[in-house]
């Protein structure tokens, strides 16, 4: 029997990736492009999107947008569509954390979070699905997160935006999975990121949490790459409405 390699080739694919300059998702934007997606990135730097394309194999293009402005959204949907046709993969990767403890929380700080960590990946799939359904096959990946089921210091409003996208995500399967559409997240664990740099600076800290995993060790980019392609490709035809945490077992202790 020959291996079905072809389960997770992206070749005529088109892929649209959020929070593209930086962390998992700057990782997601070119392993999708390496596997032959054509990527449309998308972030708030314009600079940083460039030198994420220039230094990206396969076909990519940039689209400069802060898509935790809800009004930008439907216009995005337009934008992203542009180089290479409506996408066919989203994957929802911006994100902030304002680590503001309960008795800390700004109304400002509170709308921020939760505009770009739950509200953009909704309205942004919203904007996209008609599309996908129209060819029968999406794929939709969210980012969730530790904080999605476990509550950690500082995070009242990173936490609610992120249990909030666990929910959402099998809300996102209940409605568009029948047109072909699959919803899914990742959950990350601990991986150094600009987002997780107050983290990792503290040895001790990253050490103590490495020791709660099962396999010792906290998150490295690469980790990432296989859970994506599994969900952003037909090798996931029959998962939906799934978190898939990719922690070394942080939740499972």
């Amino acid at each position: 029997m020959t291996p079905p390699t072809h389960l997770w080739d992206l070749t005529g694919r088109v892929a649209c990736v959020t929070g593209a300059t930086s962390g998992l998702g700057r990782r997601a934007a070119s392993v999708l492009a390496q596997a032959g997606a054509a990527v449309v990135g998308v972030a708030r730097r314009h600079d940083a999107l460039d030198a994420w394309s220039a230094e990206t194999d396969g076909q990519t293009a940039t689209v400069p947008c802060d898509v935790g402005v809800r009004d930008n959204l439907p216009t995005l949907a337009q934008h992203v569509s542009a180089p290479f046709g409506p996408p066919d993969i989203v994957v929802h990767a911006a994100g902030i954390n304002t680590r503001e403890r309960a008795d800390d929380v700004t109304p400002e700080g509170w709308d921020t979070t939760l505009a770009l960590n739950l509200t953009a990946p909704f309205f942004l799939s919203q904007a996209l699905v008609p599309e996908m359904a129209k060819k029968g096959w999406g794929r939709i990946v969210n980012f969730a997160s530790l904080q999605s089921t476990r509550a950690f210091p500082g995070g009242v409003s990173y936490g609610a935006s992120k249990g909030g996208i666990a929910q959402l995500t099998r809300a996102m399967a209940e409605a568009w999975s029948a047109k072909g559409i699959n919803a899914n997240a990742i959950g990350p664990g601990f991986f150094r990121t600009e987002l997780t740099a107050r983290v990792f600076d503290n040895a001790e800290l990253a050490q103590k949490l490495a020791d709660q995993t099962c396999i010792g060790r906290n998150g490295t980019l690469e980790d990432i790459d296989g859970p994506l392609l599994f969900l952003c490709s037909d090798a996931s035809a029959y998962v939906t409405g799934q978190v898939l945490m990719v922690d070394g077992g942080f939740t499972a202790k």
